[in-house]
């Protein structure tokens, strides 16, 4: 008896738990509505500009000549890590008709293991530094990594959260290209 009495509160703390999630989920699409922004494909990339590695600005979002591929990533993630040969490549081999960002969530980061992993790595793509969070926020990533294709419209294509192969970007982008 005193099982089945333990077993209904929990039922009942999971169903009050859910309950709450889906309320808090409904007030975010509200919010994301009213800012006329929801950071995923066929809608329009907002725009933003950040500082990279030489404290240059750099503005991303809408029109431009080439498919834009924004990279959010941080230093501590493993999957990142695993990402990283790949996007070089990319760079490399699809650099003189995309152009490749990666935007380092430095709010969650420490810079300077962010500094040491593009050293790394050797990116050669432009490293932008999200000190504040606030475009990580406005994106909504919250896995990390997370990247978007983003067209010369300035229209959201791709939203891809966590790692996929090379082969499958390869796929992605001959789409695009």
């Amino acid at each position: 008896m005193r099982k089945v009495a333990a077993l209904l509160i929990i039922a009942f703390f999971f169903a009050g738990l859910a309950i709450y999630q889906y309320n808090q989920d409904d007030s975010v699409t509200e919010e994301t509505s009213a800012s006329a922004f929801k950071p995923k494909a066929g809608f329009q990339a907002a725009a933003f500009e950040l500082p990279d590695l030489n404290e240059q600005m750099v503005e991303i979002g809408g029109k431009g000549e080439k498919l834009t591929f924004v990279n959010f990533w941080a230093s501590w993630c493993g999957p990142c890590e695993l990402e990283a040969p790949d996007l070089q490549k990319l760079h490399e081999n699809y650099g003189d008709r995309m152009t490749l960002l990666g935007v380092n969530a430095t709010k969650f980061d420490k810079e300077r293991a962010a500094r040491q992993f593009v050293e790394e790595h050797g990116f050669t793509f432009p490293i932008l530094m999200d000190r504040p969070g606030d475009v990580t926020e406005l994106y909504k990533v919250n896995t990390f990594p997370t990247s978007f294709l983003i067209d010369s419209e300035g229209v959201i294509r791709e939203r891809i959260n966590g790692v996929i192969t090379y082969e499958e970007w390869e796929r992605i982008l001959d789409k695009y290209l």
